[in-house]
């Protein structure tokens, strides 16, 4: 056992094996029994590219020694605490002494592997677990046999056998331990959790549950847990208790009810200490930002009431209030650059404090606890359009909040007609997704929603929505294309307290008849990806690529702005020193794209060779008519709406190395559009150039 302890909090002979900390920690009295259950984590050696996918970079197992030194054994547990919804894994070690001979140790070790779903790496994962089982197989014994040695040069060579201490006598080694030695462990909860994975800390002789059982002073009222709790066993209600008296005791301001604090609890799965903690941390954030107002106090803009696709719809099968959400139909793009995270984020929290509201007012109505809603999501018309950058990043922060302060809220998310790209957002959001609620989502493609096992089974044909194809109008608004004239900058957005993204990733620039605006890239590395995400604001631009063994001159700010001109409208940066020449100095890597105005690009490109590129966008000139001399008609009309011969782009740039590249958000192929309807089809024509992907 000694040896074996050395081992932690890591381990040099297991590159994988990261670090470890102490979860629980019990002894018993007369020192006979000690249980220590660690959290470990693990660096497998796994593809990155699976790494990516799965939006992890180290995975964590839950280890737990159980040492009874009277019986002389340790048995080992070890379970998956990272996709453990996905993949289930069970590991069973133990050491005795032989029958016959005392100086002998047995060994065993067992182990079992369930694979359920992993984004359809199932194959690759089975043989990356089975390879890392086998390698630590093989390794256990060269890495026990080495702190072995490790003890004899230190002189340790023998260790006493325990022994009961002379205040112990044999009858009372059955008698009741007390509370663990480690003031963070609890032993009901903790317990409880155990109880639910099936495992026992301890033999029943010994079993330190017991003294904390709940007394008949701390029951509930019956009536009153069957009517708004649900059912709960004697643990669940004394840890309730409990944690209400300590809120009760501990902290200022509003205690909240009952039914909020089991979801806590039951988020934790009873564990007290864990439940606390989050619970304090989301009972700070109401108060700051005053969430307990937010549905008497706050209005939403009229653009969030026109162009939000969102809203409550009766109640599901089970009484659970319905919340619809048509995604598909939703601009998101034009919400956040219309209103900013903060405003979207805000709506969010309203949304789920209305559900609150519902889910009392259901639990009267229907005579039964009803603490969580359904929400459905129609996914028809989502394209790549909806996987702008922003506006991912903006939906993330708002799920991680959502997980933080509302769990267990959601008891059912059906998600109908996912289309082809709907694997890469989901790839994109589920790992930031609690996987207790993962477990709540069913998912549907096309109309199989219609079919067994459709939304027949879960909402009433009578209610189910007319865009469903039921009979039921349903007031959720249509969404629609934001327009552009609504769409604020990120002063306008900053002057109103509302951060928006664009503010710390978007830059705006103009663009002058002349007077390019260009960005430099430094590449060290051959292979790297350049990408980038713009809008033209006004007016139509080229955009090009160049590449130049050499640096250009910084620009200079001298007083006629001959390289650097600020304007309130955005820079405009020129690097491109007027002597050079293309072909000489610089080549163009890239055949140039003529942007309209109002369009939204991103696309990117690999790098082939080390070294300076730019990206110019340049003063679209219209050109003559191929068959005479006289200007188009259409041109002379877009050439009146450039006012000064000026454009202005917002644009944002990123280098990521390719290794990293078929993982990350600006991998996708990009799209080019105007955005002409919210339910069509992105189609897209690659450029010649094999190392770029634009689409339009």
């Amino acid at each position: 056992l000694q040896a074996y302890e050395r081992r932690f909090p890591t381990c040099p002979l297991i590159p994988m094996f990261v670090a470890s900390d102490t979860v629980n920690e019990y002894k018993s009295e007369d020192e006979a029994i000690h249980v220590i259950e660690r959290r470990c984590k693990l660096d497998i050696d796994a593809p990155r590219l699976l790494k990516k996918i799965a939006g992890v970079d180290y995975v964590y197992f839950v280890q737990k020694n159980s040492l009874n030194r009277r019986e002389r054994t340790l048995h080992i547990e070890a379970y998956n605490e990272t996709f453990s919804n996905r993949v289930i894994i069970n590991e069973h070690c133990s050491y005795t002494v032989h029958p016959d001979n005392e100086d002998w140790t047995c060994f065993e070790q067992s182990a079992s592997l369930d694979i359920k779903s992993f984004f359809g790496f199932e194959s690759t994962v089975e043989k990356i677990a089975m390879k890392q089982y086998t390698s630590n197989i093989k390794k256990g014994k060269e890495i026990i046999e080495y702190y072995l040695k490790q003890l004899e040069e230190e002189g340790i060579t023998f260790v006493p056998r325990w022994t009961p201490p002379v205040a112990y006598k044999s009858e009372s080694s059955t008698s009741q331990p007390r509370r663990p030695v480690s003031p963070a462990i609890n032993i009901p909860e903790s317990a409880t959790k155990e109880g639910l994975n099936n495992k026992e800390i301890l033999n029943s002789s010994s079993s330190p549950l017991e003294p904390t059982a709940g007394t008949p002073d701390d029951k509930l009222d019956a009536d009153y847990i069957k009517r708004y709790l649900g059912d709960l066993t004697p643990m669940q209600e004394s840890c309730l208790i409990r944690l209400r008296k300590w809120l009760q005791e501990t902290h200022k301001g509003k205690i909240p009810k009952d039914e909020h604090i089991l979801r806590f609890l039951r988020a934790r799965d009873f564990n007290i200490d864990k439940a606390r903690e989050i619970l304090c941390q989301s009972l700070t954030w109401r108060k700051q930002h005053q969430v307990d107002y937010i549905l008497d106090t706050w209005n939403p803009p009229q653009v969030l009431q026109d162009y939000y696709a969102g809203g409550w719809h009766h109640h599901d099968k089970d009484g659970r209030p319905l919340y619809v959400l048509r995604l598909g139909q939703m601009d998101t793009k034009g919400l956040v650059r219309a209103l900013g995270e903060e405003a979207l984020l805000r709506y969010v929290l309203s949304i789920n404090e209305e559900g609150l509201r519902r889910c009392e007012e259901n639990t009267k109505v229907f005579g039964r606890p009803i603490s969580s809603w359904t929400c459905l999501v129609d996914l028809e018309g989502l394209n790549m359009r909806h996987l702008w950058r922003p506006g991912v990043k903006a939906l993330l922060r708002i799920i991680e909040v959502v997980e933080a302060n509302y769990p267990e809220t959601l008891g059912r998310l059906l998600i109908l007609r996912a289309p082809r790209v709907f694997p890469v957002l989901w790839t994109l959001v589920s790992p930031f997704i609690d996987d207790n609620t993962r477990k709540k989502f069913l998912i549907y493609a096309g109309n199989d929603y219609q079919g067994p096992g459709g939304l027949l089974d879960y909402i009433d044909k009578e209610i189910i929505p007319d865009f469903l194809g039921g009979e039921c109008m349903c007031e959720v608004p249509e969404g629609g294309l934001v327009p552009k004239s609504l769409y604020r900058t990120a002063e306008e957005l900053e002057n109103e307290d509302i951060k928006l993204w664009t503010e710390t990733i978007y830059q705006s620039a103009s663009v002058f008849k002349g007077a390019p605006h260009e960005v430099l890239i430094q590449i060290v590395d051959a292979s790297s990806v350049i990408t980038w995400d713009f809008d033209v604001c006004k007016g139509d631009v080229v955009f090009n690529i160049f590449h130049s063994k050499r640096a250009p001159q910084p620009p200079k700010k001298d007083s006629l702005g001959a390289h650097s001109i600020t304007s309130p409208g955005g820079n405009n940066v020129q690097l491109i020193d007027k002597v050079w020449q293309l072909g000489r100095d610089y080549s163009m890597v890239e055949s140039p794209l003529i942007c309209r105005e109002g369009e939204s690009v991103q696309g990117s490109h690999v790098t082939r060779w080390p070294g300076f590129y730019i990206l110019q966008w340049k003063f679209h000139s219209m050109p003559a008519c191929a068959t005479t001399n006289l200007p188009r008609v259409d041109d002379v009309l877009a050439s009146l709406q450039v006012s000064s011969h000026k454009c202005k782009v917002m644009y944002y740039t990123e280098v990521i190395g390719s290794e990293d590249f078929r993982g990350s958000m600006t991998s996708l192929e990009s799209s080019h559009s105007g955005f002409s309807q919210l339910s069509a089809a992105t189609t897209s024509s690659s450029q010649s150039h094999s190392s770029s992907m634009i689409s339009r």
